[in-house]
């Protein structure tokens, strides 16, 4: 059902019932390392290219995730996924693999939230039993797409960012668990395009803050909550720069999310001992931190409710070429945990 202008809610409440990820080294060796399902120290995973390299990330994060629900690919109705390269090989060169029918998507890092939306819609209107979203990316893939081969050696903007090795996966169920106990999704909020005019490709932070800040004003407006209401509102990715924006403008604009608001481009690395300059970004960056360290709070109830909102620049390398701006994108997705801590009651799921 549709509420305000632009949030759907989920009347079915679909529950995820497994998370999977797999990241590579330097994101192994970050602050939430701890956290993360696997890791690979091989950038080339075995394969020739990096290209397959990215696909054997999806494809292992996608085995995990499947043993983890104890299910086998004949119980998985569709999946929704993407990636960075063009016509997102990555994920086509490996899901061909699972025999399982595939809705391929493309919101550049947007992509994990924008393929969960539509994995846990299908679910929630009864086009499907069990759904999965995933997404990936690849830092040597990135790189050799959008900039310049790893070889030159270029030096970095310091408002760049650091493409992601990870892959993040989740599998979502209607009434999987009578005892409720995994967490649901409540609310959805699809964004609109916003073009703040950026045309630095090297500056991803604020060319997507500007659809940061409308998707999740939308949202809260829609769903008439305030910041607070959430323990988390984790973005992905702005970095170090797009979150001093983000805060910046929508305290200008009434809503404080200095106390609630978290980054995964922020946090998956240790900024300056790593040399990440602004942070991390791709999609494969939201979707590891929320599946496994905000995944782990949702489960330990040290977190009962949490807005994901994923951003994406939605250029390419012929529309930089050409001198265009960079439009932004972002998805918000409401996960919540259905066993309420002492002073709430059920009407603070609805």
């Amino acid at each position: 059902m549709k509420i305000g202008t632009q949030t759907i809610k989920l009347e079915n409440k679909p529950r995820i019932i497994s998370t999977s990820n797999i990241v590579g080294k330097k994101e192994m060796d970050g602050p939430l390392g701890s956290y993360f399902d696997a890791y690979t120290e091989d950038e080339f995973f075995g394969e020739k290219t990096f290209e397959k390299a990215e696909s054997k990330l999806i494809e292992t994060c996608l085995d995990n995730l499947i043993k983890k629900a104890k299910l086998g690919n004949e119980d998985i109705d569709y999946i929704f996924g993407g990636d960075l390269l063009n016509q997102c090989i990555a994920n086509a060169f490996s899901i061909k693999n699972f025999n399982i029918p595939y809705l391929g998507l493309y919101g550049a890092c947007s992509t994990f939230v924008e393929s969960s939306i539509l994995a846990s819609l299908f679910v929630n209107a009864g086009y499907a039993d069990k759904t999965v979203s995933v997404s990936s990316s690849h830092f040597c893939t990135a790189e050799r797409q959008f900039r310049l081969p790893l070889e030159h050696g270029n030096q970095k903007s310091p408002t760049a960012q650091c493409t992601v090795t990870a892959s993040g996966s989740m599998l979502f169920c209607n009434n999987a668990d009578t005892n409720n106990k995994n967490p649901c999704v409540t609310y959805v909020t699809p964004g609109k395009i916003v073009d703040m005019g950026i045309k630095d490709m090297t500056n991803m932070g604020a060319a997507m803050a500007g659809a940061a800040i409308d998707t999740i004003i939308t949202h809260l407006k829609d769903t008439k909550r305030s910041a607070d209401y959430y323990d988390a509102i984790l973005t992905g990715d702005l970095g170090v720069l797009g979150s001093e924006i983000l805060i910046d403008l929508c305290q200008k604009q009434g809503f404080d999310l200095s106390k609630v608001h978290f980054d995964a481009g922020k946090m998956i690395y240790d900024i300056e001992a790593q040399d990440a300059h602004c942070g991390g970004s791709g999609c494969g960056c939201v979707a590891s931190v929320f599946t496994s360290y905000f995944f782990n709070k949702l489960k330990a109830h040290e977190m009962n409710k949490i807005l994901v909102v994923a951003t994406g620049a939605l250029m390419s390398t012929t529309s930089s070429m050409q001198g265009d701006s960079i439009p932004g994108i972002a998805h918000a997705i409401a996960v919540s945990y259905t066993h309420l801590r002492a002073h709430e009651t059920s009407q603070d799921l609805v």
